[in-house]
């Protein structure tokens, strides 16, 4: 019973935050703020993932968290760098 109603909001919780985070993707305004965005809808499907195996029991998924997690963060870092390096900048528009 407490499982199942935190469960439901927990799906509720993350669902609202990737609305949000979508609009930020969408919205902008600047490219690391669409990057920050997607780093947190690959974030929350994480979430959404270890919520689901608690639920089902179906623990095979807990591999796919885990490599979704790894590729957002290699993701991360790989624009850091090209940030880094010099990269797409608001002000050079």
């Amino acid at each position: 019973m407490i499982l199942q109603i935190a469960s439901t909001l927990a799906y509720i919780l993350l669902s609202a935050a990737l609305i949000f985070a979508f609009i930020r993707l969408v919205e902008g305004p600047s490219l690391p703020d669409r990057v920050v965005a997607l780093e947190l809808l690959a974030s929350l499907t994480v979430g959404f993932i270890g919520v689901y195996v608690l639920v089902s029991g179906a623990t095979p998924f807990l591999d796919v968290a885990m490599v979704l997690a790894l590729t957002a963060f290699l993701a991360a870092i790989a624009f850091a760098r090209y940030l880094e390096k010099g990269g797409h900048r608001e002000d050079d528009d």
